[in-house]
Protein backbone atom coordinates (compact mmCIF):
# COMPACT_ATOMS: atom_id res chain seq x y z
CA UNK A 1 0.00 0.00 0.00
CA UNK A 2 2.80 2.44 0.90
CA UNK A 3 4.63 1.69 -2.32
CA UNK A 4 1.52 2.56 -4.33
CA UNK A 5 1.28 5.93 -2.57
CA UNK A 6 4.94 6.71 -3.20
CA UNK A 7 4.67 5.69 -6.86
CA UNK A 8 1.54 7.83 -7.24
CA UNK A 9 3.28 10.89 -5.75
CA UNK A 10 6.49 10.65 -7.82
CA UNK A 11 5.09 12.55 -10.84
CA UNK A 12 3.91 15.34 -8.53
CA UNK A 13 7.34 15.62 -6.95
CA UNK A 14 8.99 15.74 -10.37
CA UNK A 15 6.70 18.59 -11.43
CA UNK A 16 7.34 20.50 -8.18
CA UNK A 17 11.13 20.31 -8.50
CA UNK A 18 11.18 21.31 -12.17
CA UNK A 19 8.63 24.14 -11.88
CA UNK A 20 9.81 27.75 -12.33
CA UNK A 21 9.11 28.53 -8.66
CA UNK A 22 11.63 25.96 -7.43
CA UNK A 23 15.03 27.59 -6.90
CA UNK A 24 18.06 25.70 -8.13
CA UNK A 25 21.59 26.66 -6.97
CA UNK A 26 22.58 28.76 -10.03
CA UNK A 27 19.19 30.41 -10.46
CA UNK A 28 19.67 33.04 -7.77
CA UNK A 29 22.51 34.70 -9.66
CA UNK A 30 20.45 34.77 -12.86
CA UNK A 31 17.48 36.30 -11.03
CA UNK A 32 19.63 39.01 -9.44
CA UNK A 33 20.88 39.97 -12.91
CA UNK A 34 17.31 40.21 -14.20
CA UNK A 35 16.22 42.31 -11.23
CA UNK A 36 19.09 44.78 -11.61
CA UNK A 37 17.46 47.41 -13.77
CA UNK A 38 19.01 50.58 -15.08
CA UNK A 39 17.67 53.51 -13.02
CA UNK A 40 18.25 55.82 -15.99
CA UNK A 41 16.09 53.79 -18.38
CA UNK A 42 13.02 55.73 -19.54
CA UNK A 43 9.70 54.03 -18.84
CA UNK A 44 6.36 55.29 -20.16
CA UNK A 45 3.00 54.59 -18.52
CA UNK A 46 -0.58 55.45 -19.36
CA UNK A 47 -2.31 57.51 -16.66
CA UNK A 48 -6.02 58.21 -16.42
CA UNK A 49 -7.05 61.85 -16.72
CA UNK A 50 -9.01 62.97 -13.68
CA UNK A 51 -12.57 63.94 -14.51
CA UNK A 52 -12.75 61.71 -17.56
CA UNK A 53 -13.71 58.08 -17.84
CA UNK A 54 -11.99 57.52 -21.16
CA UNK A 55 -9.10 59.95 -21.56
CA UNK A 56 -5.57 58.85 -20.75
CA UNK A 57 -2.21 60.53 -21.11
CA UNK A 58 1.24 59.07 -21.59
CA UNK A 59 3.81 59.95 -18.93
CA UNK A 60 7.48 59.11 -19.46
CA UNK A 61 10.11 59.25 -16.70
CA UNK A 62 13.23 57.36 -15.72
CA UNK A 63 12.95 54.44 -13.30
CA UNK A 64 14.58 56.59 -10.61
CA UNK A 65 12.01 59.34 -11.15
CA UNK A 66 9.14 56.82 -10.97
CA UNK A 67 10.57 55.47 -7.70
CA UNK A 68 10.87 58.99 -6.27
CA UNK A 69 7.29 59.79 -7.34
CA UNK A 70 6.01 56.62 -5.60
CA UNK A 71 7.91 57.56 -2.42
CA UNK A 72 6.54 61.13 -2.50
CA UNK A 73 2.98 59.91 -3.13
CA UNK A 74 3.25 57.40 -0.28
CA UNK A 75 4.62 60.09 2.08
CA UNK A 76 1.74 62.43 1.13
CA UNK A 77 -0.83 59.73 1.87
CA UNK A 78 0.86 58.86 5.18
CA UNK A 79 0.95 62.53 6.23
CA UNK A 80 -2.68 63.14 5.31
CA UNK A 81 -3.79 60.05 7.21
CA UNK A 82 -1.88 60.88 10.37
CA UNK A 83 -2.69 64.60 10.64
CA UNK A 84 -5.62 65.54 12.85
CA UNK A 85 -8.49 67.50 11.39
CA UNK A 86 -9.67 70.11 13.90
CA UNK A 87 -13.11 71.60 13.22
CA UNK A 88 -13.25 75.35 13.74
CA UNK A 89 -16.28 77.37 12.77
CA UNK A 90 -17.64 74.71 10.44
CA UNK A 91 -14.38 74.45 8.49
CA UNK A 92 -11.70 71.84 8.85
CA UNK A 93 -8.18 73.15 9.33
CA UNK A 94 -5.07 71.05 9.77
CA UNK A 95 -3.77 71.15 13.32
CA UNK A 96 -0.24 70.32 14.46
Amino acid sequence: MRIAVVVALLPLAAVAFTSPGFARPGDQQEQSKKKARDPNETVCEQEDVLGSRLATRRVCMTRAQWAEKRRDDRALVDRSQTQLCVASGGQCSRGN
